[in-house]
């Protein structure tokens, strides 16, 4: 399961993230992969120092920010963000994140888009899975999110520039699907709301909800 979200960055905080990038070193990404995805990943990363962790503070405040990414993913932690960059030629073949990154458990990876998608061709996140690939190529301020076990590739970049933040989070919550139970929840306790305002009914989810909650949350 994936999710997109939308409008995790506002055009102001896209341009200023961007402004970010285009005045820093970027260096080559391989570097930063493992012995065998290095074989297929060519791109570029911007190096560390003070743009870089700026960067890291407002993407990682953006998501902590957005109801849809805390719901989907119950966040413990952002583990790791990467600033990167594909120019002409550029890809990253097919290949699986680490599970294990920094120490912590990675149980979801996210991109967050910053090149806005007519800007560039190719550049697709493809997904690959028993019903086939899905592409995802979104707008500039807009992420997805999807299960770092997933096989997945960056298609080749044939116009243009394709800017992104990409980033692994700790899930409170280690299975998927217990976590797909709990953003169902979610979006069925604010519908309920939205349409009837507190009821009894409402509480009664919201109580299930935070029963299993407590049931599976690993703090």
């Amino acid at each position: 399961m994936l999710i997109h979200l939308q409008k995790v960055c506002s055009a102001e905080q896209v341009s200023h993230l961007r402004n970010l990038m285009t005045e820093g070193t970027f260096a080559d990404g391989s570097k930063t992969a493992g012995r065998v995805a290095r074989s297929v990943k060519a791109n570029e990363q911007l190096e560390s120092g003070a743009r870089v962790d700026t960067i890291r503070s407002e993407v990682r405040k953006a998501l902590m920010a957005h109801d849809g990414f805390v719901s989907f993913a119950r966040p413990k932690s952002i583990s790791r963000i990467l600033v990167s960059r594909y120019r002409e030629g550029m890809e990253y073949g097919p290949h699986i994140d680490d599970a294990v990154m920094g120490g912590r458990r990675a149980d979801l990876s996210f991109t967050l888009f910053l090149s806005d998608p007519d800007s560039y061709d190719g550049g697709e996140l493809v997904m690959d899975s028993l019903e086939g690939e899905t592409e995802v190529k979104l707008e500039a301020g807009d992420a997805v999110v999807y299960a770092t076990s997933s096989i997945h590739h960056v298609a080749r970049i044939t116009r243009g520039e394709r800017l992104a933040v990409v980033g692994w989070v700790r899930s409170l919550v280690r299975r998927a699907d217990q976590r797909e139970i709990l953003f169902d929840l979610d979006q069925v306790a604010a519908r309920l709301f939205d349409q009837d305002g507190k009821t009894h009914e409402l509480d009664l989810v919201l109580k299930t909800k935070s029963n299993l909650l407590r049931q599976w949350a690993e703090d």
